[in-house]
C-alpha cells in the first residue's frame, strides 16, 4: 500500500547538479506529487546550494529507490519522512 512522504533533498552545488537531479526525478516523476525549489537569490546572483522538498506517494520500496538515485548523485543528500494521518 501506498503511503505519503515528505523528502528534503540539499544540493551542494546546484548549477552543475541541476541536470542529472532532473534526470533521476523525471524517472521517478509519477511518484511526485508537489516540487517546491528554495534557494537564495539577489539581484546579482543565484546561491550555488538548493534545498527541494518533494511531497511523494510511493510503496516504501519506491521511496527507497528514489532515495538511492538522488543520493548516489555526488553533492546530493536527502532526508524523508512518512507522514501518518
Amino acid at each position: 500500500m501506498s503511503a505519503h512522504y515528505v523528502m528534503a533533498v540539499m544540493l551542494n552545488n546546484r548549477i552543475a547538479e541541476a541536470p542529472k537531479f532532473q534526470e533521476v526525478i523525471t524517472r521517478h516523476g509519477c511518484l511526485i506529487k508537489v516540487r517546491l525549489g528554495i534557494h537564495e537569490i539577489s539581484k546579482d546572483s543565484c546561491a550555488p546550494n538548493g534545498l527541494i522538498l518533494l511531497q511523494l506517494e510511493a510503496e516504501e520500496k519506491d521511496l527507497q529507490v528514489l532515495e538511492n538515485d538522488l543520493n548516489s548523485l555526488e553533492g546530493v543528500k536527502t532526508q524523508a519522512m512518512e507522514l501518518e494521518f
